[in-house]
């Protein structure tokens, strides 16, 4: 048989958990019990609960000679430290809120600590996130000197290599912000027919059209490039 119980220590302003050994006497128990609760060892009264929602002890520790064993205490009742002498200790004091002072403001106090509030003061010269919202400027659009119908070279991530066509459009879109440049590939290696997401701005054929920024055109004397295929190849 074990030597030690495991029990739930629950007084006016603690609950814990505590392991004590079963030949501790009352008297030594409540010295222990002074530090964890609060309450002096001549104002305990101490009596076991079976459960939290146990109505009636199932018996009182009375004699402060008698070991905890004595009076068959088990692993996980209830040790209940009552305060037999509130007055002379703080007991309950510390979870009674009833005496404590409310601070009350009167409707008149409150609307007048509202107008001298950092917020209102704010709020009255528009400072912060209650400043005017100034009305944005339209952007410009952007300029460029890109003409359609001219012969164009575009910029591509492969080294020396660069593809060649027509430009058919320049302006805005609705796919994307800004302006753009839709041009016509001499070779199938575009992405579209002139159209995106239904929408016409030229016309070629599928795979031919594209649609880049104006910073990777350079529009110049660009021929059509004749494709030489090896022997080798077909």
């Amino acid at each position: 048989m074990s030597s030690t119980v495991n029990v739930f220590v629950v007084s006016p302003d603690t609950r814990s958990e505590r392991k004590y050994d079963l030949g501790l006497t009352v008297g030594q128990l409540k010295n222990k019990l002074e530090l964890i609760t609060g309450v002096p060892v001549a104002n305990q009264s101490i009596s076991i609960f079976a459960s939290d929602d146990a109505s009636e002890p199932l018996v009182a520790l009375s004699d402060d000679n008698r070991p905890l064993g004595f009076y068959g205490v088990r692993d996980w009742q209830i040790l209940k430290v009552t305060d037999l002498n509130p007055a002379t200790s703080f007991t309950g004091q510390l979870t009674d809120i009833s005496q404590v002072d409310k601070f009350e403001l009167s409707e008149a106090e409150y609307v007048r600590r509202q107008e001298d509030s950092v917020l209102a003061y704010k709020q009255r010269h528009k400072i912060g996130r209650f400043a005017d919202k100034a009305e944005e400027e339209p952007a410009q659009p952007e300029a460029v000197d890109i003409p359609i119908g001219a012969r164009c070279e575009i910029e591509t991530t492969v080294e020396d290599f660069k593809k060649r066509g027509t430009v058919r459009y320049v302006g805005s879109t609705d796919f994307a912000k800004g302006i753009w440049v839709g041009v016509e590939y001499d070779e199938p290696f575009g992405k579209n027919d002139g159209s995106v997401q239904g929408k016409r701005y030229f016309e070629c054929q599928a795979n031919f059209g594209v649609f880049v920024k104006p910073d990777r055109v350079k529009v110049g004397d660009y021929p059509v490039e004749e494709i030489n295929l090896d022997d080798e190849e077909m």
